[in-house]
């Protein structure tokens, strides 16, 4: 039975929690608190404060221990919480009063995961949104990250872990010029519509070739790493070894050459990847 140790980092508290799957499904988790100590060092790295002073994070698990657990360390980083069980419920938080972020199970009743993503995103509902789940298939991460999700969180799980890709989640929300058009010769990325264009062309992107070709328009003409790339797009080291990356790269590069336009995504070999007209 697999098992992990983590810490939660408030200001004068360290609190050691378990977490292990649960046998009953294999989808959920068992939780409990195994040590608590006090310390007088620094809270957190330069910086976490900003993203979450006043940033609010909506919880949809339906596993009690999982989203107590989880509910409780981000209240400790700061960040208001509001939790809801069951997809539905998520659906309609996000609806009437979108937060700042979604950390979402997959599997709840219902409406699953994806589902809620698919639907939030028809709908126009743009919150970031964290899946969590047991499924650790690249199969499974595709589907959700493609009906919407930002990022794919596997349990068990280390909450450094998930308190870095919250908060890569609203370092992409606080941007700056967000909504500014990127242009690179005649490909115009439009953020706002997340639309794409090659010249009269629409190009029909999936989320993450999306927020992929985003990320290096914004830094047209400069190498940016394949690390740089997995931790924006994926919110921390998501497999760097595995080819995920390098897929979507080539996904990118069929849908924004299939009219026999020229190269604009360029592959700089050893260190990452470049866009230039």
């Amino acid at each position: 039975m697999c098992c992990c140790l983590f810490a939660a980092r408030p200001s004068l508290t360290t609190r050691i929690y378990w977490i292990r799957p649960s046998s009953q499904r294999g989808l959920s988790t068992n939780v409990r608190i195994l040590k608590e100590r006090t310390f007088t060092t620094p809270r957190c790295r330069a910086g976490h404060y900003r993203y979450r002073m006043a940033s609010h994070v909506l919880i949809a698990e339906d596993d009690p221990s999982v989203r107590s657990a989880v509910q409780r360390v981000l209240e400790l980083e700061g960040y208001q919480v509001s939790v809801v069980n069951d997809g539905a419920a998520a659906l309609a938080f996000i609806t009437k009063t979108p937060p700042d972020a979604l950390v979402m199970d997959v599997m709840m009743p219902f409406a699953d995961g994806v589902t809620v993503c698919r639907e939030a995103r028809n709908r126009g509902i743009r919150v970031p949104i964290l899946l969590l789940t047991a499924r650790h298939e690249v199969n499974d991460r595709v589907a959700g990250l493609d009906a919407g999700a930002d990022d794919y969180l596997v349990k068990p799980f280390s909450i450094d872990e998930l308190l870095a890709r919250v908060r890569a989640l609203l370092r992409r929300r606080e941007s700056p010029n967000a909504n500014a058009l990127l242009r690179v010769g005649d490909l115009v990325l439009d953020p706002a519509r997340r639309e794409v264009k090659r010249g009269d062309r629409q190009v029909q992107l999936t989320k993450t070739e999306f927020d992929l070709l985003e990320a290096l328009m914004l830094r047209t003409g400069i190498v940016v790493t394949r690390e740089q790339l997995y931790e924006e797009i994926w919110g921390f080291d998501f497999e760097t070894g595995s080819k995920s990356l390098d897929v979507y790269i080539g996904y990118l590069r069929r849908k924004t050459e299939e009219a026999g336009e020229s190269r604009v995504v360029y592959t700089i070999r050893g260190i990452g990847y470049t866009v230039k007209a």
